[in-house]
């Protein structure tokens, strides 16, 4: 029969495996969002660029399709397809990114109040870990791994808040051909506030790499716990194999 102290390191061997691997998609997955927010960001201060200096046109054309020549910047059509067109009113890919970024946002959301509160109970549980003598050098280690996933937890909450500060300061532009050339003849107030929200998907991005980066610190970390843990469960289930003796690192 299983005594409490047995299964409890049962568990926690259970937990050293299984969220070691689960952590390796994490150590890799925040980069994809950051390549998505950069080339976001790109696009906006392209942009913003070429709108703190362009002439409203004056040009006519016979087709609502025709491109506006003052407003299209090469590189935000290349990078995100945004084409502004004489007869048409915010390009579907603005449309497209706010409703993207905003998603991004509530997903982050969602993952930082969810490992803020599975961090919370880790910690808690890491307290009977103290009973273990046999971890005694690797305690520090353990509770390592708990910070940067708590760290991780609020990062991804800062995340979801300048994504979604990003996307209210995009609210604020009228994005129709007419508006901007109106913007263009009058205080160009539209370019600062793209410069401001590229900004902020810049340090969402930034935010995003750290937590990545942090992450993947967690694997050494992980393997030498797990590693342990199974030589103690192991010396547990030889008869008279109760010592271990902590290997180099």
């Amino acid at each position: 029969m299983q005594t409490e102290r047995d299964q409890l390191l049962l568990t926690v061997r259970n937990l050293a495996r299984f969220h070691r691997e689960h952590e390796k998609f994490y150590s890799e997955s925040p980069f994809h969002d950051v390549i998505r927010l950069q080339r976001n960001s790109r696009a906006l201060k392209a942009l913003a660029e070429r709108w703190s200096v362009v002439a409203p046109s004056g040009e006519t054309s016979l087709s609502p399709f025709a491109g506006a020549s003052d407003l299209n910047d090469d590189r935000a059509t290349e990078t995100l397809g945004i084409l502004f067109m004489e007869g048409g009113g915010e390009p579907a890919e603005i449309t497209n990114l706010k409703r993207d970024l905003s998603a991004l946002g509530e997903a982050n959301r969602a993952i930082g109040q969810w490992l803020a509160s599975a961090m919370s109970a880790a910690w808690d549980m890491l307290e009977a870990l103290l009973s273990y003598p046999e971890l005694a050098d690797l305690l520090a280690e353990r509770h390592r791994i708990v910070s940067n996933d708590w760290q991780c937890a609020s990062m991804a909450e800062l995340i979801a808040r300048n994504l979604d500060r990003a996307v209210a300061i995009l609210g604020r532009v009228d994005f129709t051909p007419a508006a901007l050339r109106a913007d263009l003849t009058a205080h160009r107030v539209v370019p600062r506030y793209l410069f401001s929200a590229s900004e902020m998907l810049d340090y969402a991005a930034d935010l995003a790499a750290r937590s990545a980066v942090l992450t993947h610190e967690n694997e050494r970390r992980w393997r030498i716990f797990h590693e342990r843990v199974d030589q103690i469960v192991g010396a547990a289930d030889t008869p008279g194999g109760n010592e271990i003796r902590p290997e180099g690192r």
